[in-house]
Parts: C-alpha cells; sequence; structure tokens
C-alpha cells in the first residue's frame, strides 16, 4: 500500500517544485484517485438499488478522474486539475442528495462535498479555501430550502441507516488519513528544517531567533577560541584541482567535526583552509580551556594518524582564552561568531605557531598548566598586541588530571 501511494504521488510532480508544492500534488493525486473504489461502489449499490440517476453521478466521477489525473501527468498543469476535481467533489455528492429526495433519504451523502474545503485548505491558499467553505455552505442551504419540493426515492429504511453509517464513516476515515499524512510529512519537513538550522546556529541562538528577528549579542567572561590551519595550504592549492582541494578538506573537516561533537564544544566557521573552534559558548563552562585542548590533541593525533586525498597533512593550532561577545548580527544568512581582542590573539597563535604545535598564550596556560604537560618558548612578537609569553602543548597528560586520550599528540618540530 505504501509502494502503491509512493508510486500515485509521484504523478504530476516536477522535479524543480519544492517541497511544499510537491507534497500539495501528492496529497491531491492521493485524495483524488484514492477515492475511486468507494465511488465506483457507491455507484454500483445506487444501482443495484434501484437508482441510476444516482448511480450515475458518481459513475461519471469514476470514469472523468483516471483521465483528468493522466492529463494532469502529461501537462502538469496543477492549478486546472486542482480546481476541476475540487469542483466535482463539491457538486456531485450534492447533485446526488438532489436525485435521491433530499438530506435524509440520501443518507446525508452530501458529507461527501466537505471534502472539498478540506482539499482546498491542504491543497491551496487560505483565501481559496474560503471560496469553496462558502460553496459548501450554500449547497447545504439549498438542500434544505429545496427538500420540500423534491420526491423521495423508494429506499429501504434500513438501506438509508446503513448508508448513514457508510457516508459519514467513509469521509471521516478519508478525512483522517489525508490530515495523518500531510501532518506527517510536514513535522519531517520541519525536522529537516530544524537539524539544518542548528548545524548552522547553536540551539539557543535559533531558539531566539524563532521568537524575534534581533541582533543577538552576549558578553562572556571565560571563553578558549582555537584556530587550525594546513601548513603549506597555498602552494599545494596551486598544484591541485579546485574540486579536488574542495574534497581534502571536507575529509578535513567532516573528522575535526565528529571531535568537536565528542567534547560538545562549538564549531564557528571554516575560512579556506582555517578551522575555528570555541568553548565556553553560547554555553558557559569552567573546563572551556582543558576542553579545547583535548580537542587540539586529538586534532593532531588524528591529522598524525590519517592521509586525507593521499597526502599527509600538518597543522598549526593557536588557543587562547580570554572575554569574548559573541552572537549573530544583520539580517540575511545569519552565522554565530565572536568578537574581541581574544579571538585576534588566539588567531595569532595559531599564524605565529610552528608546525605540528599546538601553541598556547598565557592565559590560557594559567587555566590547563595543571592538566597538561606544557613547554614554555619564551617571548614572541605579536602584530597588533606586541610581546606576548607562549606555551606549546606536549605529548600526554599529567597523572591524575583529565587530558587527551591520544597517545600520539603535538610534538616540537
Amino acid at each position: 500500500m505504501k509502494a502503491l501511494i509512493a508510486l500515485v504521488g509521484r504523478i504530476g510532480v516536477d522535479p524543480g517544485d519544492s517541497d511544499e508544492t510537491a507534497l500539495r500534488k501528492r496529497l491531491a493525486v492521493v485524495l483524488c484517485a484514492g477515492t475511486l473504489p468507494l465511488t465506483l461502489l457507491w455507484s454500483a449499490i445506487y444501482l443495484a438499488i434501484g437508482a441510476p440517476i444516482a448511480a450515475a453521478i458518481p459513475g461519471f466521477y469514476t470514469a472523468f478522474t483516471p483521465i483528468n489525473t493522466a492529463i494532469f501527468a502529461h501537462t502538469r498543469n496543477f492549478r486546472f486539475y486542482r480546481f476541476t476535481q475540487l469542483l466535482l467533489i463539491l457538486l456531485l455528492p450534492w447533485l446526488v442528495t438532489l436525485s435521491l429526495g433530499g438530506l435524509k433519504q440520501s443518507s446525508v451523502v452530501i458529507i461527501w462535498a466537505a471534502l472539498c474545503p478540506l482539499g482546498s485548505l491542504l491543497l491551496e491558499d487560505l483565501r481559496s479555501t474560503s471560496f469553496w467553505i462558502v460553496g459548501f455552505v450554500v449547497l447545504l442551504i439549498l438542500s434544505a430550502a429545496m427538500q420540500p419540493a423534491l420526491t423521495p426515492a423508494a429506499l429501504p429504511e434500513s438501506f438509508v441507516t446503513w448508508f448513514f453509517v457508510l457516508n459519514v464513516g467513509a469521509v471521516i476515515t478519508i478525512t483522517f488519513g489525508l490530515l495523518y499524512y500531510f501532518v506527517g510529512r510536514r513535522n519531517f519537513f520541519q525536522q529537516q528544517a530544524e537539524m539544518l538550522l542548528l548545524n548552522i546556529l547553536p540551539k539557543g541562538i535559533s531558539d531566539a531567533l524563532k521568537v524575534e528577528h534581533r541582533t543577538i549579542a552576549e558578553e562572556y567572561p571565560a571563553v578558549s577560541i582555537l584556530f587550525a590551519d594546513v601548513v603549506g595550504f597555498t602552494p599545494m592549492a596551486a598544484k591541485m584541482a579546485p574540486m579536488e582541494l574542495v574534497d581534502l578538506l571536507n575529509q578535513v573537516f567532516l573528522c575535526f567535526d565528529g571531535l568537536v561533537e565528542k567534547y560538545d564544544l562549538e564549531k564557528i566557521k571554516t575560512i579556506g583552509d582555517c578551522y575555528m573552534v570555541a568553548s565556553g559558548v553560547p554555553r558557559s563552562r569552567p573546563d572551556h580551556a582543558t576542553a579545547l585542548v583535548n580537542l587540539a590533541l586529538d586534532m593532531q593525533a588524528a591529522v598524525a594518524g590519517t592521509r586525507f586525498g593521499g597526502r599527509q597533512l600538518a597543522f598549526r593550532i593557536g588557543i587562547n582564552s580570554g572575554p569574548v561577545v559573541a552572537g549573530i548580527i544583520g539580517r540575511k544568512k545569519f552565522i554565530y561568531d565572536l568578537w574581541g581582542e581574544s579571538v585576534n590573539l588566539a588567531s595569532r597563535m595559531e599564524s605565529h605557531g610552528r608546525t605540528r604545535c599546538i601553541q598556547i598564550t598565557g592565559n590560557t596556560y594559567e587555566l590547563v598548566k595543571d592538566a597538561f604537560h606544557c613547554e614554555a618558548m619564551g617571548i614572541i612578537e605579536v602584530k597588533g598586541a606586541g610581546q606576548i609569553e607562549v606555551w606549546h602543548v606536549l605529548d600526554g597528560k599529567k597523572p591524575g588530571n583529565g587530558g587527551s586520550l591520544s597517545a600520539n599528540a603535538a610534538r616540537l618540530s
């Protein structure tokens, strides 16, 4: 049944359709073609009890809908298909009501016409739905007004009673099925959109944006920032095809993404071959520096033990700790970013670092010196910051403290 619904649902769908348009087309075809067995059955029953006019009306729908659906599959003119099918769904049950002598004698078969405004609600905009619901109400009023002038069909009382059950039960079942399918697909699309949003922005930030569109920026007094950069990237890139280069970087960054997730850190962005991570935003954590150094050691170990695109890569990694402002600014294409001197200094630690080394500032050293073996590298001149004392994080961890699980980590070259 699912395979049949999926096959029917592909009728008239264009590869360029949005998810919403494709869903509406599937619902239209499933609604119109899915009711054919019932309209055929109703036609046969009416014919068997001696009501040929009432039998001919659902019979017409049974014959017309496959032809109209085939035309839709060829032309993909959804507007015409939707309008003609909704019009038939609205009018034909009303005509059956008149032919059988009114609301009661027809077992309120006009309830099938309620599928018209329901279908419009799922397939069109709200303004169009208002038109169809008004039409349905008008037909109900006309049925009641014309009741005295109609000649009731000679139908057994038991038949009328059971057809009440069949008409109401069938329409409610179809309504539930359509809503169930629609809500299920809508929830799926929402989950996909939510996952995509969470891959771009932290959850707290995305939740805030859903409530109101505004600048979101907050000060964080204790944050650690990491920059990692491929050594010799420019000459290497000059010898590679663009797609080959992109594939190589994708392999590297996918590896790093897994490590970032392992330590529950926040990947900020990539800029060319540079990879930026923050710890302590948007949720503050006391071990922000330790967690980031653990990440750096595992990144070095992963790079040392893996060939990416058939190449052995080397990285420089720089870390600094301090206050930052973090958030999103602007109105379009949001990105969660960090600002402040602490960020600039972390970037300088990477650019002034050595190959296969994790270089940290004194701010970070004071936070991790009891957990990791570090070697003082003296004072270096940093553009824009003057003379800065730096350390290199060595391999291993100090006994009794939480360091990297990697055995092979950054060593001095």
